[in-house]
């Protein structure tokens, strides 16, 4: 199993709309950065992703499972990216915020703090279990 990072904008798509999705999940859309897009090439069924609230609140607020893998995003005329499906797994008890992940030295090579515009991110299994236990699961 990999780990990943996916942000949204709560105004545009919070995880509370995540949650409301329930099993059958929701396509993640809209990707329009190749190294992103890449990342979602990577996705593999099983594979699960910090959901990051981004501009507003700035922090990881629960932790999502992919469901299907790269298809052809339906919201794209140039046909060039994909999108993939994903679910709300859980939430994290407290939410890990961008300021506590720059304040622990462990995580000053995460890709979220050193490639701050990147919508979709790999992590590794270190900042994986340090960013879990930081938000209490």
């Amino acid at each position: 199993m990999a780990y990943w990072l996916v942000k949204s904008e709560p105004s545009v798509w919070s995880w509370d709309q995540q949650v409301a999705k329930g099993a059958k999940g929701e396509a993640w859309t809209g990707v329009r950065n190749y190294t992103a897009r890449q990342n979602l090439v990577n996705m593999k069924k099983g594979d699960k992703a910090f959901f990051y609230h981004s501009n507003e609140g700035k922090e990881i607020v629960g932790i999502a499972e992919i469901i299907k893998e790269a298809y052809p995003d339906p919201t794209d005329k140039t046909e060039k990216f994909v999108c993939v499906d994903i679910k709300a797994d859980k939430p994290l008890k407290t939410p890990v915020t961008m300021a506590a992940i720059k304040a622990e030295k462990k995580l000053a090579e995460m890709a979220l703090v050193k490639y701050s515009r990147l919508s979709v991110q790999p992590v590794t299994a270190e900042e994986w279990k340090l960013v879990c236990k930081m938000g209490g699961v």
